[in-house]
């Protein structure tokens, strides 16, 4: 199964999915992408194997994934700070891959039903999820 990772600004939340996926289901194949070069740095020192960064790289990278991984901001365009330009959110949304959105409030987007999960519980909830699709 290829996995792609999908995070923007500093990347700590796709640093912790990286970590515990590695941990968990260590012949994972993960490509982490970010939307800037900080973001993809800590995924791929997080045990990523391949890293790529920018809008070209989220829009290829989608068509090649059977999986998705990211906060739920990479399907709302302009979200994360501007980070997700539009294009990003279309290819994303578009995908043929499952999506595994982690339902974070940042940048405006208020998820309801959350409850202000710790991100801990989140990425258990998404190796959990990743189990199922094995």
């Amino acid at each position: 199964m290829k996995l792609l990772v999908i995070d923007a600004q500093g990347g700590g939340i796709g640093r912790q999915v990286v970590t515990a996926i590695r941990k968990n289901i260590p012949d994972a194949a993960i490509t982490a992408v970010g939307t800037n070069t900080a973001a993809t740095t800590a995924m791929l020192k997080a045990g990523a194997d391949n890293g790529a960064t920018g809008e070209n790289a989220v829009i290829v990278g989608v068509r090649k994934a059977d999986v998705i991984i990211g906060p739920i901001g990479i399907v709302i365009a302009d979200s994360l700070l501007g980070e997700i330009t539009p294009a990003m959110a279309a290819a994303v949304g578009q995908s043929s891959a499952t999506r595994i959105l982690i339902p974070v409030n940042h940048c405006d987007n208020i998820v309801a039903g959350t409850q202000g999960l710790a991100m801990k519980t989140l990425v258990e909830d998404v190796l959990s999820i990743l189990r199922q699709l094995q």
